[in-house]
């Protein structure tokens, strides 16, 4: 019984060897596996084709001419598939290369069964810790982005591109979280353990952008004392971020367009370039079309970028996933601030509701934070949040709105405004009056008909 799970497992041997592909099929069956099995590479492209396996066991002299073909196709066709390669101890380089292409491990052709066994065990514990770690991070990234059609959009697209090495282009306003989705997409790839590297590339001016790119060797400039190898050689095997990407200049767009094109940077100053394995995710607040129509942007580099295209809806467009937002960031800032707060009143949480959001979820963490520092009990209460929200709340509840912005009867939105300007003024009934514009005495009477504690 203790095999059930296993048995579910989708496993392929593809052996040159045909005695020793059968031996390795009867081994594994023995062990409650349940094996698929070819001898060429010819039956290879074709099973390949036709499913997809979760592990797979590929005899690296299936294809004596190129191997590595046979390699990338089958990581293209599924990235998740753990790669176990068999390789001609000779032939160590071709083992190196496939480890470096995406397989799983490695082993000489010459080895026990047992051997090849417990490999494939150890690969398919990680294709279920995995799939357990996918379904947590897609979990936790739904909560927190929203489930509105718009973002099921997003999140359809992050799911399906996520496991590829596709280049990805990330639109929205700026603040929308798009470096979030480019961290969520690196987190569910087959990259996953290797660097993920962010720059802003309008945080720095031309020439250092060009360097921290690429890199510098000593002497290429004043003040180049050292070599530096750039963040494209940081992110090698990883996933690199270039976050508005409509600032960068025609000339550093030139020499980003040769590293997609050629997969080599060469740092400034140098002679020589070297090979990088980067998966690039761009973002831009811009047009970049109205950019290309303008002569700003590079057609040839928009096209190379806009692979699959995705866009990030503002906060506004997506008001379900508020909730989550506020809880995950009074979490954080509970942390950074060291305090204790649980939550927010319910008034609180409706000023929240009202606000437009200008920037984004970038400035609702702000005025969580604010909010987070201000508070001094376990909730957060409307004097805890920051004029503008509060004040914005209020003047779009005069205008008749209710929380959901439905347009509310005109005695409920008259008695709604002046208990909320009470509650935000603590009480204070001749303030308020004053910031109403009626007298003391009309409000102590509106106070009365509409059965408002002083």
């Amino acid at each position: 019984m203790r095999h059930t799970e296993e048995t579910e497992l989708r496993l392929l041997v593809a052996c040159a060897d045909l005695a020793y592909g059968k031996t390795l099929e009867s081994f594994l069956k023995r062990r409650g596996r349940s094996v698929e099995r070819c001898h060429d590479a010819q039956g290879l492209l074709r099973q390949a084709s036709r499913k997809s396996y979760e592990v797979m066991v590929l005899d690296l002299e299936l294809d004596e001419q190129s191997p590595m073909d046979i390699v990338s196709f089958v990581l293209q066709k599924n990235p998740a598939t753990r790669l176990i390669l068999l390789f001609d101890p000779e032939r160590m380089e071709r083992a190196l290369e496939g480890i470096r292409l995406g397989a799983f491990f490695y082993l000489p052709r010459s080895c026990s069964p047992s051997d090849v066994a417990l490999v494939v065990d150890k690969a398919a514990q990680n294709v279920s810790t995995q799939t357990t770690v996918d379904a947590y991070e897609q979990t936790v990234f739904e909560e927190l982005v929203g489930r509105t059609e718009a973002m099921q959009r997003v999140i359809d697209l992050i799911s399906k591109v996520a496991p590829t090495d596709s280049t990805v282009l990330l639109l929205g306003e700026s603040g929308t979280g798009k470096e979030v989705v480019a961290h969520t997409l690196h987190r569910i790839s087959r990259r996953r353990d290797r660097p993920f590297v962010a720059v802003n590339c309008a945080a720095l001016p031309e020439a250092l952008l060009e360097s921290e790119l690429f890199g510098h060797v000593r002497g290429a400039f004043t003040g180049a004392d050292r070599d530096n190898p750039g963040l494209f050689a940081e992110a090698d095997g990883g996933t690199i971020f270039l976050d508005e990407i409509g600032d960068m200049s025609l000339m550093t767009q030139a020499k980003l367009l040769r590293v997609l094109q050629n997969g080599e940077v060469r740092p400034v100053g140098a002679n020589t370039s070297r090979r990088v394995d980067v998966r690039v995710i761009a973002a831009t607040n811009r047009d970049l079309l109205d950019e290309v129509q303008r002569h700003g942007f590079r057609e040839d580099l928009y096209f190379r970028l806009n692979v699959v295209q995705i866009r990030i809806p503002p906060l506004r467009e997506r008001m379900d996933a508020l909730p989550a937002l506020v809880s995950h960031f009074i979490t954080q800032h509970n942390v950074r601030f060291g305090k204790n707060v649980r939550g927010m009143d319910e008034t609180s949480a409706q000023y929240l509701r009202q606000y437009n959001y200008p920037g984004n979820v970038r400035e609702l963490e702000s005025i969580v934070a604010h909010a987070v520092i201000m508070a001094d009990d376990v909730m957060i209460h409307p004097q805890d949040l920051p004029d503008a929200v509060r004040q914005g709340a209020v003047r779009r509840l005069a205008l008749g709105h209710d929380p959901d912005g439905n347009i509310m009867p005109l005695a409920a939105t008259e008695d709604r405004h002046i208990r909320e300007t009470l509650k935000a003024l603590r009480g204070n009934q001749s303030l308020a009056a004053k910031k109403l514009g009626i007298s003391r005495s009309t409000l102590w009477r509106k106070m009365k008909e509409y059965q408002i504690e002083p």
